[in-house]
């Protein structure tokens, strides 16, 4: 069985947006996939593999073998056909067909980006197929299962039952059982036991459906396995890299000629980053380092802060007004009651697209009070980064352009596969607190001979080269293509939250603010019963119904709390699905209201 139809197989038990049975029925799976005893083909009796297996599960081809399918490649000078995953007309086979030895010919001018040859021209604009055909994304095969449109579980019925009978799990046995066995087995149960993204009824988290060319892309970059702590591991992802960060730069309002930046793991990585330049560039003080952001802030900037040893109080919340954005009255007003204390200002954290609500706090104001006080300001851009692609919603954004770094997340509002982090610094002087110097990776003298080296802008050493499939989504689509993409998920925020009643009864929904980027906050209202908290019910129901879902394995809800005390649970809806269609948001609030009912009646 290929990794494929082990995928096509899974998918296909499963059925739906996410596994039945919960978190006992998924960890059974697993733990049947990696055992020692077996049920049907894909779980031998025999587990021991032969001499041939293991030789293939050990072999290590060239990456042109790797990359290669079925029928003869096109030639180099050939124009690549449409679906193709190229830059200009390179195939990577003919990449490698190119390079006899370990390296590129020539050194390090043959691979510079600029106006390459190898980027090709830019693209005329997406066409339909690039920005509005379902087939652009995949997480995977989809089976022809319909979705529960309707208040009964249309779905095809799972595979037969798998043995009720506790498996032992053995990750890593004596013998291995080969490549085929191994690969076909766990596929199955990885794809029968995830969260789909890209069915519509998962819509619990920022967690989108990749894009298939960046799925492929990303398969492209494993094959070859770029490393990026020096240049003779990874030639054209250093010079691609630094390609790359520039085009964003110039996208959040920087100078590309000035501004610097990195691939980074996500948003908390590029938060940790820009704290940790911001603690450097402040230097020590009479009193303490302090930390600014608002109270509907990542939590990741707290986490950053003990990590870099300012301390989990260094951290000071600022309220928010009813908009869930920062007030910048109280900002301001929160500095000067700092300073006044004899400690220091040194950051100034606003969030462009806070996690529930979508809130961005105004950055010009916060860009204004964060120079009045000499502190840096780092805008945590990790989901509303997103709508800079998009004519419609890039103005929330205004003042991003002052801030002194930002962190942006394409594996959000990029469709990317995780992970897809870029952290942006205004200044490429400003990384000088990361610079090392390691004579195996990046010697000054390879650098003053035109080797260049990304060492020094970031705190990993080994990284592998995320920046490819960010580089062809971005080719590919183009801004306007992503920011129709982006444009749909907004409109699907706005039509569920049209749906949701403002003021409804017993056994509706009730929104609790409207959206802003594309999520939707809300709550099933359960009737009253005499004797019972009103707030503490309406808790109890919410948080119940959503577990019930999940169980079921019927939809993906999110789940967060408005405020303190009883009465604070709401579900939540983050659509970043621009396949999805206004029936699928019509079902899973349908799906919502059914489980609060069922619940309701359980009680």
């Amino acid at each position: 069985m290929t990794a494929l139809s082990a995928m096509t197989a899974g998918a296909r038990r499963r059925g739906g947006p996410l596994p039945r049975g919960g978190p006992a029925a998924v960890d059974a799976d697993v733990r049947r996939a990696l055992g020692t005893a077996g049920v049907g083909d894909l779980f031998p009796h025999d587990t021991g593999a032969s001499a041939a297996d293991v030789t293939a599960a050990a072999h290590f081809t060239d990456a042109s073998d790797a990359l290669r399918v079925q029928g003869p490649h096109p030639a180099p000078s050939a124009s690549p056909a449409a679906g193709d995953v190229h830059f200009g007309q390179a195939h990577p086979a003919a990449a490698t067909e190119r390079r006899p030895g370990g390296y590129p010919t020539g050194g390090a001018p043959t691979v510079e980006f600029p106006g390459a040859a190898a980027l090709g021209p830019p693209p005329a604009g997406p066409s339909a197929a690039d920005a509005s055909h379902p087939q652009g994304f995949a997480t995977g095969p989809h089976p022809a299962v319909p979705h529960p449109h309707a208040a009964t579980d249309t779905r095809s019925a799972p595979g037969p039952a798998r043995p009720a009978a506790r498996h032992v799990a053995d990750p890593l046995p004596t013998h291995g059982v080969g490549a085929h066995q191994a690969l076909a087995a766990l596929t199955e149960a990885l794809a029968h036991g995830s969260a789909d993204p890209a069915d519509p009824l998962c819509a619990g988290h920022l967690h989108c459906p990749p894009l298939a060319v960046a799925v492929v892309a990303d398969a492209v970059a494993a094959a070859l396995n770029p490393s990026l702590d020096s240049w003779d591991q990874a030639p054209a992802a250093t010079a691609l890299e630094t390609e790359v960060v520039a085009a964003l730069a110039g996208l959040v309002g920087f100078d590309p000629a000035v501004a610097s930046g990195t691939v980074t793991t996500g948003g908390t990585e590029s938060n940790l980053l820009g704290l940790l330049l911001a603690r450097d560039r402040s230097g020590p003080g009479v009193g303490r380092h302090r930390v600014l952001c608002s109270d509907a802030a990542h939590f990741s900037v707290r986490r950053s802060a003990v990590l870099l040893g300012l301390g989990d109080d260094a951290v000071v919340p600022v309220a928010t007004g009813l908009d869930h954005r920062i007030d910048p009255g109280a900002l301001d007003a929160v500095c000067r009651r700092v300073a006044a204390a004899n400690d220091l200002p040194t950051a100034i954290v606003a969030t462009a697209g806070t996690t529930d609500f979508g809130a961005v706090d105004p950055l010009a104001a916060c860009a204004d009070v964060a120079r009045e006080h000499g502190a840096w300001l780092h805008v945590d851009a990790a989901y509303g980064g997103g709508a800079l692609f998009s004519d419609r919603l890039a103005p929330l954004l205004h003042g991003l352009d002052r801030a002194d770094s930002v962190g942006l997340d394409l594996h959000k509002l990029g469709w990317q596969p995780v992970a897809a982090g870029v952290f942006l610094v205004r200044d490429r002087r400003l990384f000088a607190p990361l610079t090392q110097r390691a004579k195996y990776l990046n010697p000054a003298d390879d650098e003053d001979a035109g080797f260049p080296s990304l060492l020094g802008h970031s705190p990993r050493t080994t990284r592998r080269a995320d920046v490819f499939k960010i580089a062809v989504t971005l080719r590919a689509l183009g801004r306007a293509g992503l920011g129709a993409l982006v444009d749909r998920c907004h409109e699907l925020a706005r039509y569920a939250g049209e749906r949701i009643d403002r003021d409804p009864g017993p056994g509706a929904l009730e929104l609790t603010a409207e959206p802003v980027l594309t999520t939707v906050v809300f709550r099933y209202v359960p009737e009253e019963r005499i004797g019972e908290s009103p707030a503490a019910r309406s808790d109890t129901v919410n948080a119940e119904l959503r577990r019930r879902l999940l169980a079921e394995g019927r939809a993906v809800v999110g789940r967060t709390d408005v405020g303190p005390g009883p009465g604070a649970v709401r579900l939540k809806l983050t659509l970043l699905n621009p396949h999805a269609a206004e029936h699928d948001v019509d079902a899973v609030l349908r799906a919502v209201i059914d489980a609060g009912r069922a619940v309701e009646r359980e009680l």
